[in-house]
This record gives C-alpha cells, sequence and structure tokens, in this order.
C-alpha cells in the first residue's frame, strides 16, 4: 500500500495537504462523513466526505492510526511526530495516503469517540461549525 513506511521500494510518501485547498462545499455546506469500511478493521478506516447539494461529487476522505507497528508501521516516525503534534494543538494531520485524503490520528485504531473528534477537528481545520458535520459509522 502506498505511503506505508518499511513497505516495497517504490512506494510513495505521504504528502500534507492544505485544508484551504481542499472543495469549498467542505467547509460551508452540511458535510456528512461516512464509513466505508469497519472502524475496528485496523489502522485505515476507509471513508467518504458527501455535501447536501445533489451536485457535488463527494470526497474519498480516510481515517489512518498512524502509531500501527505491526506487521509494519502505517507511516515513518517524521510523520507520526506530525500528526502528534497536531493533535496536541487541537489539529489533525491531513496528508494524501494511498492516493487520496486522510486524517493522520494518533493512535493504534479507532473507537466511536475517535472517529468523532477526527472529524471534529477537519470541520475546524475548514472553518464549518462541527454542528455542520454528521459522521455515519460501520462496525
Amino acid at each position: 500500500m502506498a505511503g506505508e513506511a518499511g513497505g516495497d521500494e517504490g512506494e510513495e510518501s505521504p504528502r500534507e495537504i492544505d485544508a484551504f485547498d481542499l472543495p469549498d462545499w467542505v467547509g460551508t455546506d452540511h458535510v456528512t462523513w461516512t464509513a466505508m469500511s469497519s472502524v475496528h478493521a485496523g489502522a485505515h478506516v476507509q471513508g467518504r466526505l458527501e455535501g447536501t447539494a445533489d451536485e457535488r461529487d463527494g470526497l474519498p476522505c480516510d481515517l489512518l492510526a498512524v502509531d500501527r507497528a505491526y506487521p509494519r508501521p502505517v507511516l515513518d516516525e517524521k510523520w507520526r511526530t506530525r500528526a502528534h503534534q497536531a493533535w496536541t494543538h487541537g489539529q489533525v494531520l491531513l496528508v494524501e495516503y494511498d492516493a487520496q485524503l486522510t486524517l493522520a490520528v494518533p493512535g493504534t485504531g479507532f473507537t466511536a469517540d475517535a472517529v468523532l473528534e477526527a472529524v471534529g477537528r477537519l470541520a475546524k481545520a475548514v472553518g464549518a461549525a462541527p454542528d455542520t458535520f454528521v459522521v455515519a459509522l460501520r462496525l
């Protein structure tokens, strides 16, 4: 999988994404983040952002628990440190991982509370009120 540290040669490193480079509707519309895989599936939870307007295409948006280290680290030390630093300051690190927008979150897995907190921090990053975001989880 692209972006994983310690993987095969030629794999890409994550790339940081500026919240202001996201489509405008993420900060102005009512948005739903839907888990496309179970939050209990491991360190990488696939998801999608959808706006309320019919013309919106949606945006893939995954969650990544950056401290998962077995069977190999999902990110190298540099990226884990950046994710922890952002989290400490009430933010979430936005990266392109596996070719799509990903919220890099400290930890080894996800609970419902961790997902809500990460998506709430995304709302804050784009200047939206957290109550304009809805989260739909898969068990």
